[in-house]
C-alpha cells in the first residue's frame, strides 16, 4: 500500500485475504483514505480480498481479459490454498488495457498489459517514484509460474524482457511476492530471464 499522509490518500496493490484487516489500523494511523485498488491479475491470492475493501467504496481496477477470475472466482477454487478458502466476486469499475494510464494520488499509473502467468496480467509502472508493480510476473530472482489456466511460458519470457527489461535499470520492481529488486539486478542475475 502506498500513502501520501499530506494528500491523506493511499491506494492499494492487488488485495490478498484478510487485507482489510491489516490496511485499517494504518489508514487510520496515518489519517488516510484508500482511494483506489489496483489488481495486477485475477489470481485468488491477489485479489481474495477485494470484495471486502470494495465495500469501503473504494473504485477497483483490473483487466478485462481476468474478467471471468474476477466475476467467478471459484474457477480458481481447486488452486486456492487453504483448501476450502471462500471466494467472493469483485465488481471492476474501470477496465484498463495496455498502454493506459490514469492518475491516482497525484501520480501517473502507466499500464502494460503482460500476459503469461495470467491472461490478464499488468504493471502499474510510476514514472514520479521509478517503481513498478508487477504481480506475479518477475520476481527476485524468479519468475511467475505458467502452469495454471491460461498460462504460457514463453509468453512470459517475452513480456518481461519486452515490456519489464525495457525501462531503466533503476526502476525499482515491486512482485506480488517475496522482497522487491530492480530492473537492472533482474536483467543480469534472473536465471529464468536475463536480458
Amino acid at each position: 500500500m502506498l500513502t501520501d499522509a499530506e494528500r491523506g490518500e493511499a491506494v492499494l496493490v492487488d488485495a490478498p485475504h484478510f487485507v482489510k484487516e491489516e490496511i485499517e489500523p494504518e489508514l487510520e494511523r496515518k489519517q488516510c483514505s484508500l482511494v483506489g485498488l489496483l489488481l495486477t491479475h485475477g489470481h485468488y491470492d491477489h485479489m481474495g480480498g477485494a470484495a471486502s475493501i470494495q465495500k469501503m467504496e473504494v473504485p477497483v481496477w483490473g483487466h478485462k481479459d481476468d474478467r471471468d477470475l474476477y466475476e467467478d472466482p471459484a474457477r480458481m477454487a481447486p488452486y486456492a490454498y487453504p483448501p476450502g478458502l471462500e471466494l467472493e466476486a469483485v465488481h471492476v469499475d474501470h477496465w484498463i488495457d495496455e498502454g493506459d494510464s490514469f492518475e491516482l494520488m497525484g501520480l501517473n499509473w502507466k499500464v502494460r498489459h503482460t500476459p503469461g502467468h495470467c491472461p490478464g496480467n499488468v504493471y502499474f509502472y510510476v514514472p514520479q517514484l521509478e517503481s513498478v508493480f508487477v504481480g506475479d510476473t518477475l520476481f527476485a530472482g524468479g519468475i511467475g509460474r505458467w502452469d495454471l489456466p491460461g498460462g504460457d511460458g514463453e509468453l512470459l519470457q517475452q513480456m518481461i524482457k519486452q515490456r519489464i527489461y525495457s525501462l531503466d535499470e533503476g526502476v525499482k520492481v515491486f512482485p506480488g511476492h517475496g522482497p522487491q529488486t530492480t530492473v537492472g539486478q533482474e536483467k543480469a542475475t534472473n536465471p529464468y530471464v536475463q536480458g
